[in-house]
Parts: structure tokens; C-alpha cells; sequence
């Protein structure tokens, strides 16, 4: 699937801001602007470069300022809000198109010239490569220049005052850092500059810094004679030597059909998820493993997003070597029976501050072996299976312990331990202290994976049956609400036990459920009549008084709302293969999942081009907002395309 734009999709200025795109190098490391070429974030960059896989991130180029002059008259073909519209940069009106598949292509028509720019991110490495295709098809010369706007600064901080930049031959240095160069243009040394402020529309509206200033030290220029074609190529990298700009292109085109290729999916869009899924794998330096960053740009690598992202973003695409490596990182951090959430830097030590993490982790071994069939592994992770499963009965950190009744019971003062992990200024708006829904049911799925696994490792799985046994009956005496027909979203003795939320889906998807199927059944008619919407599901149901509809604003304002009824689109991966169960994955289950499942198409040319994002509003879910690129919405959304088509090749029944 190709994502193409045209005029009308940059009609004003604000709407060419609207989308962007992405690409990563596996490090960490990233590339990210919009449809128009302009920074709308202060965390867009042409070269987010990563000096220490995969987060400590550097900012080393923002954008490039693109000019062509013709005819003695030059003008701009990049955009940029500087804020004042008399200095606005607005080279959208000469932008003929804007697509995205591996790298992103630009093109640009002025009076008989044609440019079609294009950049790519070098897989493995820091660096950029910048491709002009320009056709000269005027009766006068033709100059592009081309200026980068440096920056050198760590992501999301701004430029130093009085920072220096210095270029000598190839090579520019400043703060401590170096950027090479290599090109067959002209390099033209500049006065240093400052350019700015860069007005960034998207922090605005989330009340973030809005403004930012980076700058100039040298162009790169191509003089192109009337009636013929040229190409100017140039590439920036932080280490020597620099690939070409022809096999950066060659190199991200051949990692991206080869994901394809190895994932087998036939749907289109599932093949755009699978090459938006390959975008978050990247190398951890401190463990020396492959890890999952949870979103961009904003985010890093954290246990529970891993563990939710790995079976669609890794196992649905047939990467289970890399899966592998993940699964053997969390093991190997166990720690009092709880895995990470936050991986150490530096000398800090990982935080545990989680109590889904390690019961996630159970699941993703049990979903890994049911791919491969790896008992090897199997015998080798199972002792720290079962160290997860009798820290959680004797009780371990943050509270998480079993209670009298076989359930777990978990956190404690202002412990955020499940997803819905906010905590703001004191405030937690949506504490959830006692036996949340969702926790139980990974507890008792994890009970029946280690009673299924036992055997190959020659362990007794009686004693996990029987525990099981007992979980079950508690969980439907706790948690079940006949009246209402679906499932207590927490048990703590307060008015938010019985609110209408989205994690009793859960329960019902997970390879073992504690429910029956009419219970099953019930569950998932709820979630579809309050909390179901085509781009995600919502976080509280809207009848309920503290529901808030929209997200945005400060931090104290977003946080209020990040969980009171917010859609996130990674649940509905949960709620369409709990669908597909409940109805036995039938001919009609599969047709209606199928053309509900077209509303991704939209999806994925939003926001991102080829990405699903974090969330949306909660009343009207149309535009996407927090992290532009989320690993486990586009997992689970895998999980599900996968299922499908497994479902047709088996041929299920009507």
C-alpha cells in the first residue's frame, strides 16, 4: 500500500501540518516530518540520530530549506511557520504531490521545472540520504540549493545559547558532536545564522513549548541547464564512511519487502502494518538485545507496551528470532517476580513499577511456542515462570499479591501499576488500587499457560490446574454482573468498581478465558454498545459523569482525560479477536470484522502515513493525537489480520 497526497490534502497551510511520516534505523534513532516538509513538533527532525541504542537520541538536522531560483526569481519549495505569515516559508503552493511506502517522495512544478525529492534513513546507521531528481524542462538555468537547519542538541531540548557550528571540508562539528557529509553538489560555506522561531503547531495544541530555533552554517547547491535533468544527492552521517545516497534507498526498500515477504499477509493494509511494525524493533546497547520502543516520538522501551506489541509486531510478522531476543532480556531482568517496565541507563537500576509486565510475559512465552514450537526455549524460560507465578501468590512489590480468594490485589499510595498509569501533580484519575479486572484475567491465563508448559519441562502442572481451578470460580463470583451483563473493572470497595471499561475485553481474548462462552458473548455485545468506535475503543463508557470527550490541552488537562473515556486503538485488536471467538470465527464474524476493519485505510493515511496512532477523542474520534506511531496499536491490529486469513485458509464454516 502506497499512501499518496495531493494539493487538496495541503489546501491551507494547517492541513499540509497534519500528517507526517516516519522512518527509523533500528538504533533509536529516527526521521519524521510533514506532508509539506515543514516541523509541526518540536521532536520532527530530518536526523533524530541515537548515540546510545535505542534512547539517547540527538536532534542533528530539524529540516532543510529548500529554494530554486529560475528566471533571476527565487523561491522557496519547503514550508516552515516562522509564526508571521509575511515570513511564513510556503512552498506547499509549488507542491505538486507528497507519497509514502519504504521513504517518503516529494514533488515540486514550477514553470517547466520538475523536482521529485526524496529522503531515506540508512538501516543500522545515522545517517540521512537526500535525493533531487530535477527536470529542466524551462528555456533558462535552473539553481537548487538546499540549506539544513542544524541543531546537535539532545531530543526535545533547545539550541544552547550562543552555540557554535563549524564546517571544515566535509565535516560539521558543534557541542561536541559531528555530522559528515558527503555529495555530489556544490558545498557552500554561510555565515552562521540562526532561523526561527519554528512555530510547532502540534505541541501547541497540547500545550508544549510552541516555538524553537535552530541554525545555518553552509548549503549545498545544483546548477541544472535549460532542457536537461540532473540529480543532486547528498548524505549526512555521524560516523565514516557514508554509505551512497542510491544504496540507502536500495537497502531500506530491500529490508522493507523482505518484512513482507516473511510475515506472508496478503491484505494490503496488514502489509503497511507490517512495515509500520518493523519501525519499532530496535537494539537495546545496555542488554545487548532487540527491544520494542513503545511510540514515536515521544516514547521509549517499556515492559508492559513490549510485552502487548511483541506477539502482533514480532510473531504475527514471523520474526520469532527477534522475538526470541526480547523474551530473553525480560527473563533474564527478572527480579522478585516482576520484569521492567523501564530498562536502566547509565547506572540506574530497572523499574518494576508493574504488575502487568511479568504476567504479559507468561503469555508471550506460551504465544511464541504455539508459533515455533521451541521446547528448548520453553525449558529454559520456565523457572522464571514459575518464580513470577509464586511471587505473585506470597506477594512482591507495589502490593501485587494474591489475595484469600486466589485473585491478585495490587498497588498501593500513588502506585499507577496497570496501563491506566497515570498519576499527575497527586492526582491519579483513575486509581485503580485493589483487583483490577484485567490483571486477574492475565493471572489466570498465566495459571493455565504454566499448567500447559509444565510438562516440557518436566515440571507438574497439578498444582497451577488447580489454582487455576479456584481463580476461575472467583473471578466470575467477583468480578461477573449478571444485571448488567459484563465485568467489574476493578474490585476496591469504591464507586469506579463498577464502571463500563474496556479491559474487561481482555478476559475474553486471551488465549484462556475464566469466563463461559454466553459470559464471553455478553462481554463483548457490551464493550461493541458503549466503548466501540472504528478507530479504537473508549476508556469509560460516555454515560458515564466522568467521562471527558476531548483530549488536549496542558499536561493536567490531558492526563485528566488520557483514561475517562479517551479511545486508544490498541484495544481493539483485543476486542475484534474476542469477536471472532465468541462468534467461532465464522463466514459472517469474519466478513463483518473485515468491513469494519476498512475504517484502518483511513487510519493509516492520517496523522502518520503507513502508522496507527496512540489515541484519539473520546466523543469524536477523528483526528489522532498523543504519539503519532504506537507499536502496540499497530500489533494488535496485526494479531488480527493474521487471524483472519488464518481463519480463510483453514476454511471455517459458515
Amino acid at each position: 500500500m502506497k499512501f499518496i497526497y495531493g494539493k487538496q490534502d495541503w489546501l491551507t497551510f494547517e492541513r499540509g501540518e497534519e500528517t507526517c511520516f516516519l522512518m527509523t534505523n533500528g538504533l533509536g534513532g529516527f526521521c519524521s516530518l510533514t506532508a509539506i516538509g515543514s516541523c509541526a513538533r518540536n521532536e520532527h527532525g530530518l536526523l533524530m540520530a541515537c548515540e546510545r541504542a535505542p534512547n539517547r537520541r540527538v536532534q542533528m538536522i530539524q529540516r532543510l530549506e529548500d529554494t530554486l531560483t529560475l528566471n533571476r526569481r527565487t523561491v522557496p519549495l519547503s514550508s516552515q511557520d516562522f509564526g508571521d505569515r509575511a515570513l511564513r516559508e510556503d512552498g506547499r503552493v509549488y507542491q505538486a504531490g507528497f507519497t509514502f511506502r519504504d521513504y517518503p517522495q516529494w514533488t515540486y512544478q514550477l514553470q517547466g521545472v520538475e523536482v521529485v525529492k526524496r529522503a531515506a534513513l540508512m538501516p543500522g546507521e545515522n545517517a540521512v540520504a537526500l535525493s533531487y531528481e530535477i527536470n529542466n524542462r524551462s528555456r533558462s538555468g535552473a539553481v537548487l540549493r538546499v540549506t539544513p537547519h542544524l541543531r546537535f542538541v539532545p531530543k526535545g531540548e533547545a539550541l544552547l545559547p550562543g552555540q557554535q557550528f563549524t564546517l571544515e571540508e566535509n565535516r560539521i562539528s558543534s557541542n561536541g558532536r559531528t555530522l559528515y557529509l558527503q555529495t555530489n553538489g556544490q558545498v557552500i560555506p554561510l555565515p552562521q545564522a540562526l532561523r526561527g522561531p519554528f512555530q510547532f503547531a502540534q505541541d501547541a495544541m497540547d500545550g508544549k513549548p510552541a516555538a524553537g530555533w535552530a541554525a545555518v552554517n553552509h548549503c549545498v547547491q545544483l546548477s541544472v541547464p535549460p532542457g536537461e535533468s540532473r540529480t543532486l544527492e547528498a548524505v549526512y552521517g555521524m560516523a565514516q564512511p557514508l554509505p551512497g545516497a542510491a544504496e540507502v534507498f536500495s537497502r531500506l526498500e530491500a529490508q522493507n519487502r523482505a518484512l513482507e515477504r516473511r510475515a506472508g499477509l496478503e491484505d494490503g493494509a496488514a502489509r503497511a502494518l507490517v512495515r509500520a511494525a518493523g519501525q519499532f524493533l530496535s537494539r537495546r546497547e545496555s542488554t545487548g538485545g532487540h527491544t520494542i520502543l513503545a511510540g514515536f516520538p515521544f516514547f521509549e522501551d517499556w515492559g508492559r507496551d513490549t510485552m502487548i506489541a511483541l506477539p502482533g509486531c514480532l510473531l504475527s510478522t514471523g520474526r520469532c528470532e527477534e522475538a526470541k531476543s526480547v523474551l530473553e532480556t525480560f527473563l533474564a531482568y527478572e527480579r522478585d517476580g516482576l520484569v521492567p517496565n523501564l530498562f536502566p541507563e547509565g547506572g540506574e537500576e530497572p523499574r518494576y513499577n508493574t504488575a502487568d509486565a511479568a504476567l504479559l510475559l507468561v503469555n508471550c512465552v506460551w504465544l511464541y511456542w504455539k508459533k515455533t514450537g521451541d521446547a528448548a526455549f520453553v525449558k529454559k524460560a520456565f523457572p522464571v515462570l514459575a518464580r513470577i507465578a509464586a511471587a505473585y501468590q506470597r506477594g512482591t512489590r507495589h502490593a501485587i499479591r494474591m489475595d484469600g480468594d486466589g485473585l491478585i490485589s495490587a498497588g498501593e499510595g500513588l502506585d499507577q501499576v496497570t496501563w491506566m498509569d497515570v498519576c499527575v501533580d497527586g492526582i491519579l484519575p483513575t486509581p485503580r488500587h485493589g483487583k483490577p479486572v484485567e490483571i486477574n484475567a492475565y493471572w489466570y491465563n498465566a495459571l493455565c499457560v504454566l499448567r500447559e508448559l509444565a510438562p516440557l519441562a518436566g515440571a507438574d502442572g497439578a498444582e497451577y490446574a488447580a489454582l487455576a481451578q479456584w481463580v476461575r470460580e472467583s473471578f466470575n463470583q467477583a468480578f461477573w454482573m449478571e444485571d448488567k451483563g459484563y465485568l467489574r473493572d476493578v474490585i476496591s470497595g469504591t464507586a469506579a468498581d463498577e464502571q463500563l471499561r474496556c479491559n474487561q475485553i481482555w478476559a475474553v481474548s486471551l488465549p484462556f478465558s475464566a469466563l463461559s462462552p454466553e459470559r464471553e458473548r455478553r462481554v463483548v455485545e457490551a464493550v461493541f454498545e458503549a466503548l466501540y468506535t472504528p478507530y479504537g475503543l473508549r476508556t469509560l463508557d460516555p454515560a458515564d459523569g466522568e467521562f471527558r470527550p476531548f483530549y488536549g490541552g496542558d499536561r493536567l488537562k490531558r492526563d485528566l482525560a488520557y483514561h475517562q473515556g479517551t479511545v486508544w486503538a490498541f484495544p481493539l485488536g483485543g476486542y475484534y479477536l474476542a469477536y471472532l471467538k465468541v462468534n467461532g470465527g465464522s463466514r459472517r464474524a469474519r466478513d463483518t470484522v473485515l468491513r469494519q476493519l476498512e475504517a484502518i485505510a483511513s487510519a493509516l493515511r492520517e496523522g502518520c502515513a503507513g502508522q496507527l496512532p496512540e489515541i484519539y477523542d473520546g466523543g469524536d474520534p477523528v483526528t489522532s493525537k498523543g504519539c503519532f506511531a504506537q507499536a502496540w496499536s499497530v500489533g494488535e491490529l496485526l494479531r488480527v489480520y493474521e487471524a483472519l486469513e488464518t481463519l480463510e485458509k483453514g476454511g471455517a464454516s459458515t
